[in-house]
């Protein structure tokens, strides 16, 4: 047994003595007070911070509230050392209990008012009261009718999240298509791509993909990849537009050159592709100078570049590198397990 568990069985253990003592010498209606005195001052404590927080604040409705807390929890302590009138205890805990019952249903669905938490959704939905008929559907896990009252509500999303629910992809993708192209935002064609996807329609998902990567340029290649099971042409007219964006990123960063020339490779340039591997393989060796790791990287260029000799001298490289890595490893290991067995001589 650790010391945080003997020392809460000792707490529990403490707790429950004082308890059995209080009631064996004084009663159990006295254990009674001690126990809802004390519940009544922690509330008064919070109801008074409350109460403060909220005049600070100027917000007086709720803290007219809270200085009803303050008030009734106050009078409650008093009564329970007093125990003039008990009865009276009891009512301001049912009071509580009711209050917290209510709290809890008001939190459920915190957006409907009382005659909308009475009705059923289809006398709502009767009514013309789409937006709370849809809460109730969606409560009721009905997400299909929820989804269609949330769109008589105008609450495109929120359908759309339902018939997500519903696994009615295909609609969806209709309503997130529909609000990319009216709110002009690129989130939704994202979200349309994905639906789109799910309902198996690849042609609408790589032309939302196509609408999205027009923002997003590192999208482009998930686009020609897309459009690769659909349609060569406009496979090929993605992979020029994703190769115009590594282009720009190579020029600032060299890594990319190898994205530019596999995509070259793709698209039948060579001499493009090969003069892009030379600048990968430019890169790497720099990179190389400063961290052995690149090459490996080093390597891969050469290949691609034909130059097997090279390739296999660079891997070499990187095999001895690996292999000191390895070497120094175990001999940190061995270091470390040493000076525990020091440790435990010394103890001994």
């Amino acid at each position: 047994m650790d010391k945080l568990t003997a020392a809460l069985i000792g707490i529990v253990a403490v707790i429950i003595a004082i308890i059995a003592a209080i009631w064996y010498y004084f009663g159990f209606i006295m254990l009674l007070r001690i126990i809802l005195g004390l519940g009544y001052l922690g509330l008064l404590i919070v109801f008074l911070v409350m109460l403060g927080v909220l005049v600070y604040a100027k917000s007086f409705k709720y803290a007219i509230l809270s200085l009803i807390g303050v008030l009734t929890s106050g009078y409650a302590l008093y009564q329970c050392f007093t125990w003039q009138q008990p009865l009276h205890v009891g009512y301001v805990t049912g009071l509580y209990i009711i209050a917290f019952v209510a709290g809890l249903w008001w939190i459920m669905e915190p957006d409907l008012s009382f005659s909308e938490r009475i009705r059923s959704a289809s006398s709502l939905e009767k009514s013309g009261n789409y937006r709370a008929a849809a809460r109730k559907y969606e409560k009721a896990e009905n997400y299909v009718k929820a989804a269609e009252n949330y769109i008589k509500a105008g609450m495109m999303e929120s359908a759309a999240w339902c018939y997500e629910k519903a696994e009615e992809y295909e609609k969806a993708a209709e309503l997130y298509t529909k609000l990319a192209e009216e709110k002009k935002e690129s989130y939704y064609w994202k979200e349309a791509y994905e639906f789109w996807k799910k309902a198996d329609k690849k042609d609408k998902a790589a032309e939302c993909l196509e609408k999205y990567a027009e923002d997003e340029p590192w999208y482009w290649e998930d686009v020609a990849k897309l459009w690769e099971e659909i349609d060569e042409a406009k496979a090929k007219e993605a992979w020029n537009k994703a190769l115009e964006y590594y282009i720009k990123e190579a020029e600032e960063e060299g890594v990319f050159w190898e994205d530019v020339a596999k995509i070259h490779e793709k698209l039948g340039n060579k001499d493009e592709s090969r003069n892009a591997w030379q600048k990968y393989l430019e890169y790497c060796l720099k990179e190389a100078e400063e961290d052995e790791s690149w090459w490996k990287h080093v390597a891969e260029a050469y290949e691609s570049l034909g130059e097997k000799e090279k390739a296999e001298d660079a891997m070499k490289k990187y095999e001895s590198y690996r292999e000191r890595l390895r070497a120094k490893s175990e001999e940190d290991e061995g270091g470390s397990e040493k000076e525990g067995e020091g440790e435990k001589e010394s103890e001994s």
